[in-house]
């Protein structure tokens, strides 16, 4: 906001009176004295200053900031994965038959394959949708993860079990075939596969164009 300033110029002047250039002829007369005027003196009244206005000091702010609301995470059923934003899927366990990796028949489900959890070798396979009919499934997250986030698998027994994404991998579906031992095998060490959908979708029985796969580590 911008202030203007005001300069009031104030001027003064003069009326100069000329003495009369004449001198005035006649008889003096004694003039007469007007009686002085009488003084009046007026005492001032002393007048009592108003008290001074009261001023309390403020309470002192308090130095105790208010506590963070803390945001509280639901628990997990037994017999779910709960993926790295908070979806999570019901694990429904199939088996492999003549090669054909099985998928879930729901959205909200998660098909389970391969080793067991507690298994030291070998991979745990989960395979989700990505969508179904215009609904987005848990599975969809594979596709926003980032390494080093957290999966969590609380088993049907209750036991919870905890992993860390260690590698995202996208690849064209025809890719998946010449890729399944070093994915999906159940040598080496024990780890969690996580499969989906995704890309370009271009119909018929292929679906989408590309699987999402992470693989996470036990944390």
């Amino acid at each position: 906001m911008a202030a203007a300033a005001v300069l009031l110029a104030v001027s003064t002047g003069g009326v100069l009176l000329s003495p009369p250039t004449a001198a005035v002829a006649g008889t003096p007369h004694a003039l007469p004295v007007a009686p002085a005027p009488a003084v009046i003196q007026q005492t001032q009244q002393a007048t009592a200053s108003p008290p001074s206005p009261v001023t309390t000091a403020p309470p002192p702010a308090s130095s105790v900031a208010p506590a963070p609301a803390v945001a509280t995470t639901p628990a997990q059923a037994p017999g779910t994965v709960r993926l790295p934003s908070g979806s999570t899927a019901r694990l429904v366990r199939q088996e492999v038959v003549g090669g054909v990796l099985p998928v879930p028949r729901s959205l909200n489900d998660a098909a389970w394959w391969g080793a067991d959890l507690d298994a030291p070798r070998g991979a745990t396979v989960f395979a989700g949708h990505v969508n179904w009919a215009g609904r987005t499934g848990p599975f969809a997250e594979l596709w926003t993860a980032r390494i080093g986030q957290e999966v969590t698998v609380v088993a049907p027994d209750g036991r919870l079990l905890r992993y860390r994404v260690s590698q995202l991998i996208s690849l064209q579906k025809d890719e998946l075939p010449h890729r399944a031992v070093e994915l999906f095998g159940q040598t080496g060490a024990h780890r969690l596969v996580l499969v989906t959908c995704g890309g370009e979708w271009v119909g018929g029985a292929q679906g989408y164009a590309e699987n999402r796969v992470a693989i996470a580590d036990p944390a």
